[in-house]
C-alpha cells in the first residue's frame, strides 16, 4: 500500500508508567502526555521522532516475555530496533547507565552491527548500526 509513509508509533504494554518513563528518559525519550484514554496510554517521544505509546495495564504477575523467553515461540513483535550512528558511544552510555547488554555487539557479513538490551518489563530493544555507517 503506497499510502503508508512511516511507522507512527510503537505500542508497548508496561507494568509501571513511573519505572518505564524513568528508563526511557535515560535513553533520551521525552514524556508527552498520559495517562489518557480508556486503556490507559502514556506517550513518550525521542527528539529523532520515534514515538512510544505505553499501554499501562501490564500484569504484575507476568514474569516472562512470552515472545522471547519460553521454548514455545509465540507469534508477535519481538523487539524494537533503534537505528544508531555510533555503536561505541551507545555501549559507553549503556555501561554508564548500568543497562546490561543482553546480546552483542554482533557484526553481520554486510557490516551492520547491533546489540540488545531489555527494558524494565523485559521488552527487547535493539540498537542497530547500518552497514553504511559502520565503515
Amino acid at each position: 500500500m503506497k499510502e503508508i509513509v512511516r511507522i507512527n508509533h510503537v505500542g508497548l504494554r508496561v507494568k509501571s508508567l513511573a519505572i518505564s518513563r524513568a528508563f526511557y528518559e535515560k535513553l533520551g525519550f521525552e514524556f508527552i502526555e498520559g495517562p489518557i484514554g480508556p486503556e490507559p496510554v502514556a506517550v513518550m517521544e525521542h527528539p529523532c521522532g520515534i514515538n512510544i505509546n505505553f499501554i499501562l495495564n501490564g500484569s504484575e504477575d507476568e514474569v516472562l516475555n512470552v515472545l522471547m523467553d519460553v521454548p514455545n515461540k509465540h507469534t508477535g513483535f519481538t523487539h524494537i530496533a533503534l537505528e544508531i550512528n555510533d555503536i561505541k558511544a551507545v555501549q559507553e552510555k549503556l555501561a554508564e547507565l548500568e543497562f546490561p547488554v543482553t546480546e552483542g555487539p554482533i557484526t553481520v557479513p554486510s557490516g551492520a552491527m547491533f546489540l540488545f538490551i531489555r527494558d524494565p518489563d523485559d521488552n527487547v530493544i535493539e540498537f542497530h548500526l547500518p552497514a553504511k555507517l559502520a565503515n
